[in-house]
């Protein structure tokens, strides 16, 4: 039972600050020695004044900051330095003995105010800290602060979603699941003043509910079901929600509830898509269909509808059940041309992020594309969506049980594959998670063996399967979302698509018999596997140069992989390059890519990377770069260690030398692996 009273309070006090130490370093140096200050622009709510406030955290500094009801009052923003009565010039010279001076939301700075800021940058005696929204009107005199090049602009990015994910496990106790970080980091695009209001407002409803409480993602929270609609939502969708004409409103509301499809182009009225174009509030693709322009959107317009408007408009999820089998048949080709490359899976997604039941068959797909790119813990929430309807489902047990077993997580595994003799394959990784790779290999082999005994009895069919169907061709082109409308009207069924199902049977076959050969590969034996590899494909490739122990040609087999999407796949042969080299260099350049690439795979621990271990540094640069790497700036591990920043600087260069990284953002994957996180 969960006490949300209890929980919306713990969530009411701030945020830890996360991420943006690159951010951060560039503010503070902008402040030392003779530099004049920095101004740091981005869209609203993207954490500009949390990063200027942390960046002068403890030192002396005045602050001013305009706001929206104060920009016809003169010097407003100042009126706690100035007195009441004061012209430009007497102004000037009153802030100029001020040591540092952070404006904030210059963009609503009146024309005194912002003309002051100006001229003290022009005098130069006084820092500035300036922050400005970039996607508000600015005041003239602010935007020439970089456009005179008074300052220099830090521009900033939405924040990653790595960083998104580590900001709401600081925040939220247990962590929200990977279905629920994708929703909330797609409708906010970085605006972290949304991300929290909604993340508040799904607690305090009761809209956030824990996963059980064993298992992978133990303690996590989910959301699925209607977007609340708090205030700053409403701000944030206020384009849309107060669109005066009735039929660009009703436009608005039809592409809303037709998501996760959407219309042609000519089934809707051009003279009121016209106009919505120009204000970017909708986009049309090049081949016609229409779509919200914003993925807050469409969630706001459904929740801010009436109930009879809603009942009138709403597709229900049977509705999608077409579109939804042709993007599960997409998926499925992807896989087979090991082409897994990013996609969007709109059908899906609606589908879960609504809490409508995902078909087993579906989410069984969708978590064997995500456990291939590397997205492990993602993998295992699709899994785990499959068996909340079909709980003794084979493909999601077997998928939940590798996610788990390649994270580490042997008790999700071993409840997973326990009475099913069925998932040997999983049952493997679980034995090589374990330790026991050499178990591992002599399961893979007997399955290896099964393997080309079915693949004889199938090569006559797989030689005369028939391809056709536009479904075919919007599969191959790897369009999912058009391959999704195509099939929800109707295409791709017929003598032709029947021939197409036998095609996929026998492909869908003859791909999951390599993946067992290739597991071998992975687990450092290719000679138990890598020789029935399909000899044109990157994995026989792979296969070869780890037989021959050709380090280049493993990191040449690593960028086919990562280039394909296969990021796991592409860290672990980097790891067994690094063995595999005769060139010190060479070797610390491998070490680095594979755990560069290790930290994009949520939580990754398999045998390859085991291997992964700090370079060789001296005692205190193991000291620095475990602080380094724990988090801390220059300025604390010199306070710490009682060093100069210059110091701890010099001796993390020579360590990023050693170690063949170019910055502190691969340190964490080079000290340790990642933790083994619940997936």
């Amino acid at each position: 039972m969960t006490t949300f009273e209890r929980d919306a309070k713990t969530l009411a006090l701030p945020w830890p600050f996360t991420g943006r130490e690159d951010e951060l370093e560039l503010i503070r140096r902008s402040l030392s020695g003779g530099r004049p200050g920095i101004v740091v622009t981005g869209p609203t709510g993207c954490g500009r004044t949390r990063l200027i406030t942390e960046a002068v955290r403890g030192g002396d500094r005045a602050r001013a900051a305009g706001t929206p009801g104060t920009r016809h009052i003169p010097f407003a923003a100042f009126t706690h330095l100035l007195p009441e009565q004061v012209s430009l010039h007497r102004a000037v010279q009153l802030l100029s003995g001020t040591r540092l001076l952070l404006v904030d939301d210059a963009h609503l700075l009146d024309d005194s105010s912002a003309a002051l800021v100006h001229q003290l940058a022009v005098h130069g005696r006084t820092r500035l800290v300036v922050a400005a929204a970039d996607d508000a009107p600015v005041p003239g005199a602010v935007s020439r602060l970089w456009t005179d090049e008074l300052l220099p602009r830090l521009a900033l990015e939405p924040l990653p979603r790595q960083d998104t994910e580590q900001l709401l496990a600081s925040a939220v106790d247990g962590g929200l699941e990977p279905l629920t970080l994708n929703r909330l980091h797609r409708l906010c695009r970085g605006d972290l003043r949304l991300l929290r209001d909604l993340v508040d407002a799904a607690r305090e409803r009761g809209l956030l509910r824990r996963l059980p409480s064993a298992g992978a993602g133990a303690g996590a929270w989910a959301m699925r079901g209607p977007l609340p609609l708090t205030a700053t939502v409403r701000a944030r969708a206020a384009r849309v929600l107060e669109r005066p004409g009735p039929q660009e409103r009703e436009t608005l509301e039809r592409l809303a509830f037709d998501e996760p499809l959407a219309p042609h182009i000519d089934d809707l009225d051009p003279r009121v898509l016209e106009p919505l174009e120009t204000d970017g509030l909708i986009h049309v693709d090049d081949r016609g269909a229409v779509r919200l322009a914003h993925p807050l959107h469409g969630p706001v317009l459904r929740a801010a509808a009436g109930r009879l408007r809603a009942r009138r408009l709403a597709r229900t999820p049977d509705d999608c059940g077409t579109a939804l089998k042709t993007e599960e048949a997409a998926l499925v080709r992807r896989i087979e041309r090991a082409d897994v490359r990013g996609v969007p899976t709109p059908v899906g997604e609606w589908l879960a992020q609504e809490g409508a039941p995902v078909p087993a068959g579906y989410a069984a797909v969708r978590a064997r594309y995500a456990r291939l790119r590397g997205e492990l813990r993602e993998a295992a929430a699709w899994a785990r969506e499959g068996l909340r309807t079909a709980p003794d489902d084979a493909e999601c047990r077997a998928e939940l049980a590798l996610a788990a077993a390649q994270t580490g997580d042997t008790a999700t595994a071993q409840e997973a594959v326990d009475g099913r003799p069925d998932l040997a394959a999983a049952a493997a990784w679980l034995a090589a998670a374990r330790g026991d790779v050499d178990g591992a290999l002599t399961t893979l082999a007997d399955l290896a063996h099964a393997a080309d005994a079915a693949d004889l009895a199938h090569a006559a069919d797989l030689a005369h399967a028939a391809d056709a169907g536009d479904l075919a061709h919007a599969a191959d082109a790897g369009d999912l979302p058009h391959a999704a409308d195509a099939g929800e009207r109707g295409y791709g069924a017929g003598p032709a698509g029947g021939a197409r199902a036998r095609h996929d049977a026998v492909r869908h076959d003859a791909v999951r018999h390599d993946a067992v050969r290739y597991d071998a590969v992975r687990l450092g034996a290719p000679e138990k596997g890598g020789g029935r590899l399909p000899a044109d494909s990157v994995f026989a490739r792979h296969a070869d140069a780890l037989a021959r122990g050709d380090g280049p040609g493993l990191d040449r087999a690593a960028e086919e992989l990562e280039a394909a999407g296969f990021l796991l796949f592409a860290a672990e042969a980097r790891a067994q390059a690094v063995a595999a080299h005769r060139d010190p260099r060479a070797a610390r350049t491998s070490r680095t890519r594979a755990v560069a690439l290790a930290h994009r795979c949520q939580g990754a621990r398999t045998p390859a990377l085991s291997g992964l271990v700090l370079g060789e540094l001296t005692a205190r640069q193991r000291q620095i770069v475990a602080l380094a790497a724990a988090g801390l700036s220059n300025r604390q591990i010199a306070e710490r260690l009682t060093l100069s920043v210059r110091t701890v600087g010099n001796h993390l260069y020579s360590a990023y030398a050693r170690l063949g990284a170019s910055d502190r953002g691969a340190l964490p994957w080079l000290v340790d692996l990642p933790d083994a996180r619940s997936a």
